[in-house]
């Protein structure tokens, strides 16, 4: 296959590698790996093959196509595991096993790898072999067989390293037996302390050149678990990992094992479920993202431009959570522009956010402080706001549609990140003033308005809605977990500026849109259907296209928001309904005939079934908060429509075809 030795002088993109196991028969799993794979440019994959499976007809039949189509694409690492019952202690039958194996596959691999933690109780009973010698024997028929076969081995991994059993296993093979040790690193992840990848390599080294082995030292798994939300922390530490000082290195794994909302079995440990580059539900996290992006040679540069929270920082910053998002990035770059300086709060999980950190980054500079934590984790939380002047909290989960998925994310993410917020405010001896953002959605879908169909868009029958909007005063009816989780936070922080006194205003948003939104499906529907009709893509309309929302002008929201935090005694403990109004109101339908008219033709339209919680209309009664602080809307529909779309033009075909110039990955501190 002349897929390399793994021998590698200074980085090598063929140094790397990537962990994914299949479950047999899953066709559709392996297919999404190696499209992934080739995303991301990685051409060398390793994965289990279970013996015991392997001597069954179905296994047979399944390992014969895997390894087949693997091989098309990727440098495969098969990892044999799984000793069949009664065969554990016969190292004929494992050597048998290894050379059918290679007799039948041996064409599509280079090396094979023998075991997988072997001292191990998951993979190895120690206790019916406590001085290894039937492990030996096992490893030695097995090397011997795969030598026979003209292929390299790779003695599997051991986590923690143990010097002590490395010794006792090479003092019974030749010293030619084995081509690498394999050791496996989780750092911080298990209960195994973690003192750095030198520490960990330096006595495996020691042992190898005491036995007169000239083995090559492999990383066969590292990885970070992201269960306490340290996305940031996972891409540090894949870059440490990447440039260790070994032959190769196999990142584990592509994919999380389960999600939130999965119950976990007794004595499973919750962390092994996050070790993945993307999440259960197929969504992409932060590593995956800027390797995609920059190439593994740029990913470093690209880690460095997001840039770090100062270990000292300013007094009275403006923080603002969520300050990567659309909304947040145009606040945090409203005061910049001032000279002010911002502390941006956010974990990066929305895709294509870190561009907007990169804007900010290269616009601003060092005014910027940017801390890539959750809201979920409070002690971060506290360190955020210790220096706060002023507090914006944007950070959310923010679709209708993910609420109903995995609701006790949304509740973790809504509901207690915005309560951490609370406390780590109140915490302070002088705490900051904080603007929210709720939504129209604690309204739930408005069971008691009525209303009536025009040829394009619901109109109330109510005159006074029709003519003013939906006030505050309509009765709070949350409808879906996401307007319970926002419904809970939006009370929170009204309850907390009534019973402990802190600053506190709410804004229950409706749609609000302009440059920097990167729109979906979900969240950000009028940069969406721009981001559709610009490809030519079809639109997918929920119901009849007729209902209402009213629109606002980021650059208006950015106004009303910096005005609550100028007018905060007036605002203090009050929650606001916040739109474009009834003069900004347009209906699905009425904003797809004015992008035809915009970009030139119209985009293909599909209806599906109405969704949970929509409403077929709702229009921001403003004047509450106008009557507060003189705020008004400025950016009409049209202007703003078309401003977004200049932007998203700019943007769309203005992204770069080539990766950045690349920093080299060895230079990365950590």
């Amino acid at each position: 296959m002349g897929c390399g030795t793994g021998r590698s002088a200074g980085l090598r993109t063929s140094r790397v590698g990537l962990v994914q196991d299949f479950t047999p028969g899953d066709h559709v799993a392996v297919e999404s790996a190696l499209a992934d794979l080739k995303v991301l440019g990685v051409r060398e994959l390793r994965t289990r093959v279970s013996w015991a499976e392997a001597v069954t007809p179905e296994g047979a039949r399944w390992y014969r196509w895997l390894m087949r189509r693997l091989s098309q694409d990727v440098c495969v690492l098969p990892c044999l595991v799984g000793t069949p019952s009664g065969a554990k202690e016969d190292a004929r039958a494992f050597g048998g096993f290894v050379e059918r194996f290679l007799a039948e596959h041996g064409r599509f691999v280079d090396w094979v790898e023998l075991w997988d933690e072997p001292q191990s109780l998951a993979s190895y009973d120690w206790r019916l072999d406590p001085s290894w010698e039937t492990f030996s024997a096992l490893v030695a028929e097995g090397a011997r067989r795969v030598h026979a076969a003209g292929k390299r081995v790779v003695l599997g991994g051991m986590s923690p390293v143990d010097p002590l059993w490395l010794d006792r296993v090479l003092e019974r093979l030749d010293p030619d037996a084995l081509d690498a040790v394999g050791v496996h690193g989780w750092p911080d992840t298990h209960d195994t302390p973690w003192m750095g990848w030198d520490a960990w390599l330096e006595p495996v080294r020691d042992v190898l050149a005491r036995r007169g082995s000239r083995a090559e030292v492999w990383i066969t798994a590292a990885g970070y678990s992201t269960w306490r939300h340290g996305e940031r922390r996972q891409v540090a530490e894949f870059l440490d990992a990447a440039a260790a000082p070994v032959a190769r290195m196999y990142w584990d794994g592509l994919y999380d094992a389960g999600s939130v909302e999965d119950i976990v079995e007794e004595g499973t440990d919750e962390r092994d479920l996050y070790l993945g580059l993307k999440r259960a539900d197929g969504s992409v996290k932060l590593l995956y993202r800027l390797w995609a992006e920059s190439g593994l040679v740029g990913l470093a540069e690209g880690f460095r431009q997001l840039g770090h929270a100062r270990a000292v920082r300013p007094e009275r910053q403006v923080v603002v959570f969520g300050g990567a998002g659309f909304i947040g990035c145009n606040v945090a770059s409203s005061y910049l522009e001032e000279g002010r300086r911002v502390l941006v709060y956010d974990n990066l999980s929305r895709p294509g956010v870190e561009q907007n950190l990169r804007w900010m980054k290269e616009r601003h500079g060092d005014r910027l402080d940017v801390e890539v934590a959750d809201l979920r984790d409070a002690a971060s939380v506290r360190r955020a706001v210790r220096h706060a002047g002023e507090v914006f909290h944007f950070g959310a989960q923010v679709a209708v549609t993910t609420s109903l998925d995995a609701p006790t994310h949304d509740f973790e993410v809504n509901a207690r990140g915005t309560f951490n917020v609370l406390e780590a405010l109140r915490s302070m001896d002088t705490p900051a003033p904080l603007v929210f953002t709720s939504t129209n959605k604690v309204y739930g879908g408005l069971p008691g308005l009525r209303f009536v169909a025009g040829e394009r868009r619901y109109e109330p029958l109510d005159p006074d809605i029709r003519a003013q909007g939906i006030s505050e005063r309509c009765s709070l009816d949350f409808e879906s977990p996401y307007g319970c989780s926002k419904g809970t936070a939006d009370q929170y922080v009204l309850d907390w500026a009534r019973s402990y006194g802190l600053r506190a205003t709410v804004f229950r948003m409706s749609c609000i849109y302009g440059p920097r939104q990167l729109g979906t499906e979900d969240q950000g529907w009028v940069a969406h259907f721009l981001i559709r009709a610009l490809k030519g893509q079809p639109i997918t309309l929920y119901g009849d296209g007729m209902q209402v929302r009213d629109i606002l002008f980021v650059e208006d929201m950015v106004r009303a928001f910096r005005l609550a935090q100028a007018k905060m005694d007036a605002v203090s403990g009050r929650a606001f309904n916040i739109g474009g109004g009834p003069t900004r109101a347009v209906s699905l339908l009425e904003l797809l005939e004015l992008i035809e008219e915009l970009v030139g033709h119209r985009p293909d339209v599909r209806h599906e079934a109405w969704r949970t919680g929509d409403q077929r209309y709702y229009v921001s009664d403003t004047r509450k908060f106008q009557s507060a602080t003189g705020w008004s809307p400025q950016v009409g529909v049209r202007d703003g429509v078309t401003r977004l779309l200049g932007w998203l033009e700019e943007m769309l075909e203005g992204r770069p075809s080539a990766p950045r110039e690349p920093l080299a990955l060895e230079t990365f501190a950590g």
